[in-house]
Protein backbone atom coordinates (compact mmCIF):
# COMPACT_ATOMS: atom_id res chain seq x y z
CA UNK A 1 0.00 0.00 0.00
CA UNK A 2 1.43 3.54 -1.32
CA UNK A 3 -0.50 6.61 -1.15
CA UNK A 4 -1.35 8.00 -4.60
CA UNK A 5 1.20 9.64 -6.56
CA UNK A 6 4.11 7.95 -4.56
CA UNK A 7 5.38 5.35 -6.82
CA UNK A 8 3.60 2.26 -7.05
CA UNK A 9 4.57 1.82 -10.47
CA UNK A 10 8.03 2.50 -10.01
CA UNK A 11 8.60 0.57 -7.40
CA UNK A 12 7.21 -2.18 -9.04
CA UNK A 13 9.50 -1.24 -12.22
CA UNK A 14 12.00 -1.01 -9.78
CA UNK A 15 11.35 -4.63 -8.20
CA UNK A 16 10.77 -6.63 -11.43
CA UNK A 17 14.16 -5.31 -12.12
CA UNK A 18 15.60 -7.05 -9.26
CA UNK A 19 13.86 -10.28 -9.52
CA UNK A 20 14.32 -10.61 -13.34
CA UNK A 21 18.46 -9.85 -12.94
CA UNK A 22 19.13 -11.28 -9.29
CA UNK A 23 16.09 -13.32 -8.26
CA UNK A 24 15.61 -15.82 -11.06
CA UNK A 25 12.73 -14.89 -12.33
CA UNK A 26 12.16 -15.55 -16.33
CA UNK A 27 8.61 -13.61 -16.69
CA UNK A 28 6.23 -10.87 -14.99
CA UNK A 29 2.36 -10.15 -15.71
CA UNK A 30 1.95 -6.78 -14.93
CA UNK A 31 -1.96 -6.10 -14.80
CA UNK A 32 -3.64 -3.25 -14.98
CA UNK A 33 -7.40 -2.08 -14.91
CA UNK A 34 -7.64 -0.18 -18.30
CA UNK A 35 -5.79 0.15 -21.08
CA UNK A 36 -4.66 3.24 -20.85
CA UNK A 37 -3.16 2.55 -17.61
CA UNK A 38 -1.25 -0.11 -19.60
CA UNK A 39 0.37 2.70 -21.74
CA UNK A 40 0.97 4.40 -18.66
CA UNK A 41 2.77 1.46 -17.59
CA UNK A 42 4.88 0.69 -20.41
CA UNK A 43 6.02 3.92 -20.63
CA UNK A 44 6.67 3.67 -16.95
CA UNK A 45 9.25 0.45 -17.74
CA UNK A 46 10.29 1.76 -21.41
CA UNK A 47 11.80 5.30 -19.27
CA UNK A 48 13.58 3.19 -16.79
CA UNK A 49 17.06 4.03 -16.01
CA UNK A 50 18.68 0.69 -15.00
CA UNK A 51 21.04 1.35 -11.68
CA UNK A 52 23.81 -0.46 -12.63
CA UNK A 53 24.95 1.41 -15.76
CA UNK A 54 22.22 3.04 -16.93
CA UNK A 55 20.35 1.64 -19.76
CA UNK A 56 16.59 1.62 -20.36
CA UNK A 57 14.85 -1.38 -18.69
CA UNK A 58 13.26 -2.44 -22.05
CA UNK A 59 16.64 -2.48 -24.02
CA UNK A 60 17.46 -5.10 -21.40
CA UNK A 61 14.24 -7.10 -20.91
CA UNK A 62 11.44 -6.82 -23.80
CA UNK A 63 8.34 -5.09 -22.47
CA UNK A 64 5.02 -5.51 -24.40
CA UNK A 65 0.96 -5.11 -24.10
CA UNK A 66 -0.88 -8.36 -24.84
CA UNK A 67 -2.25 -7.67 -28.20
CA UNK A 68 -3.13 -9.36 -31.79
CA UNK A 69 -0.12 -12.11 -31.52
CA UNK A 70 -0.34 -13.13 -27.93
CA UNK A 71 2.84 -12.64 -25.67
CA UNK A 72 6.10 -13.11 -27.44
CA UNK A 73 8.06 -15.78 -25.95
CA UNK A 74 10.90 -13.13 -25.64
CA UNK A 75 9.23 -10.67 -23.54
CA UNK A 76 10.24 -10.57 -20.06
CA UNK A 77 7.26 -8.14 -18.66
CA UNK A 78 3.77 -8.82 -20.03
CA UNK A 79 1.00 -5.42 -19.32
CA UNK A 80 -2.44 -6.54 -19.56
CA UNK A 81 -5.99 -6.11 -18.37
CA UNK A 82 -7.40 -9.22 -16.79
CA UNK A 83 -9.68 -9.54 -19.38
CA UNK A 84 -7.51 -9.57 -22.31
CA UNK A 85 -5.69 -12.26 -20.32
CA UNK A 86 -8.95 -14.42 -19.86
CA UNK A 87 -9.66 -14.13 -23.75
CA UNK A 88 -6.42 -15.01 -24.40
CA UNK A 89 -6.58 -18.37 -22.75
CA UNK A 90 -10.11 -18.96 -24.29
CA UNK A 91 -8.03 -18.37 -27.74
CA UNK A 92 -9.66 -15.78 -28.65
CA UNK A 93 -8.43 -13.09 -31.04
CA UNK A 94 -6.96 -10.36 -28.74
CA UNK A 95 -7.10 -6.69 -31.21
CA UNK A 96 -4.53 -4.05 -30.35
CA UNK A 97 -5.55 -1.30 -28.99
CA UNK A 98 -9.01 -0.61 -26.21
CA UNK A 99 -11.69 -3.06 -27.51
CA UNK A 100 -14.81 -2.79 -25.43
CA UNK A 101 -15.89 -6.65 -26.19
CA UNK A 102 -12.91 -7.39 -24.80
CA UNK A 103 -11.83 -4.65 -22.03
CA UNK A 104 -15.16 -4.57 -21.14
CA UNK A 105 -16.62 -7.46 -21.44
CA UNK A 106 -20.52 -8.09 -19.78
CA UNK A 107 -19.87 -11.45 -18.21
CA UNK A 108 -22.18 -12.63 -15.14
CA UNK A 109 -20.67 -14.26 -12.14
CA UNK A 110 -17.46 -15.69 -11.78
CA UNK A 111 -15.25 -16.94 -14.75
CA UNK A 112 -13.70 -19.46 -15.68
CA UNK A 113 -10.12 -20.35 -16.82
CA UNK A 114 -9.09 -23.08 -19.22
CA UNK A 115 -5.77 -24.68 -19.90
CA UNK A 116 -4.28 -22.84 -22.86
CA UNK A 117 -1.24 -24.14 -24.90
CA UNK A 118 -0.15 -20.06 -25.54
CA UNK A 119 -0.11 -19.41 -22.12
CA UNK A 120 0.18 -22.54 -20.02
CA UNK A 121 0.49 -21.67 -16.13
CA UNK A 122 4.13 -21.25 -15.90
CA UNK A 123 4.18 -19.21 -18.44
CA UNK A 124 4.91 -15.93 -15.72
CA UNK A 125 6.60 -16.01 -12.31
CA UNK A 126 5.17 -13.21 -11.05
CA UNK A 127 1.79 -10.97 -11.56
CA UNK A 128 1.78 -8.04 -10.52
CA UNK A 129 -2.09 -6.38 -10.09
CA UNK A 130 -2.45 -3.05 -10.29
CA UNK A 131 -5.26 -0.95 -8.36
CA UNK A 132 -5.69 -4.33 -6.62
CA UNK A 133 -8.72 -2.73 -4.47
CA UNK A 134 -10.72 -2.92 -7.63
CA UNK A 135 -12.98 -5.59 -7.84
CA UNK A 136 -11.11 -8.46 -9.20
CA UNK A 137 -10.72 -11.15 -6.84
CA UNK A 138 -14.56 -12.34 -7.06
CA UNK A 139 -15.43 -12.53 -10.64
CA UNK A 140 -11.57 -12.88 -11.92
CA UNK A 141 -10.27 -14.61 -9.37
CA UNK A 142 -9.66 -18.27 -11.42
CA UNK A 143 -7.75 -16.42 -13.60
CA UNK A 144 -5.11 -15.23 -11.25
CA UNK A 145 -5.22 -18.58 -10.22
CA UNK A 146 -4.92 -20.49 -13.10
CA UNK A 147 -0.47 -19.29 -12.97
CA UNK A 148 1.39 -20.53 -10.85
CA UNK A 149 2.89 -17.27 -10.12
CA UNK A 150 2.93 -15.17 -6.77
CA UNK A 151 0.54 -12.27 -6.81
CA UNK A 152 1.66 -8.86 -5.58
CA UNK A 153 -1.37 -6.24 -5.44
CA UNK A 154 -0.26 -2.51 -5.89
CA UNK A 155 -3.04 -0.20 -4.04
CA UNK A 156 -3.31 3.46 -2.04
CA UNK A 157 -6.75 2.36 -0.72
CA UNK A 158 -6.90 -1.38 -0.01
CA UNK A 159 -10.00 -3.11 1.18
CA UNK A 160 -11.50 -5.91 3.15
CA UNK A 161 -11.77 -8.21 0.70
CA UNK A 162 -7.99 -7.15 -1.03
CA UNK A 163 -6.52 -8.25 2.56
CA UNK A 164 -8.43 -11.47 2.79
CA UNK A 165 -7.37 -12.21 -0.84
CA UNK A 166 -3.93 -11.60 -0.06
CA UNK A 167 -4.65 -13.57 3.47
CA UNK A 168 -3.92 -10.06 5.88
CA UNK A 169 -0.08 -10.03 4.36
CA UNK A 170 0.55 -6.11 4.10
CA UNK A 171 4.10 -6.42 3.18
CA UNK A 172 4.72 -2.47 2.84
CA UNK A 173 2.50 0.87 3.93
CA UNK A 174 3.33 4.13 2.56
CA UNK A 175 0.71 6.53 4.15
CA UNK A 176 -0.17 9.54 2.37
CA UNK A 177 1.38 11.49 5.40
CA UNK A 178 4.54 9.97 5.14
CA UNK A 179 4.63 11.00 1.32
CA UNK A 180 3.93 14.42 2.21
CA UNK A 181 6.81 14.38 5.27
CA UNK A 182 8.98 12.96 2.79
CA UNK A 183 8.15 15.96 -0.08
CA UNK A 184 7.03 12.86 -2.04
CA UNK A 185 3.71 14.22 -2.52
Amino acid sequence: QMATGAGKTRMAVTESYRLLKFGGFKRILFLVDRNNLGDQTKREFDNFDTPDDGRKFSAIYPVEQLGARGAADSSKVVISTIQRVWASLKGEAIPEGFDPSIDDPEVQGEVEAVYSDRMPPETFDLIIVDECHRSIYGQWRKVLEYFDAQIIGLTATPTKQTLAFFEQNLVSEYTFQESVADEVN
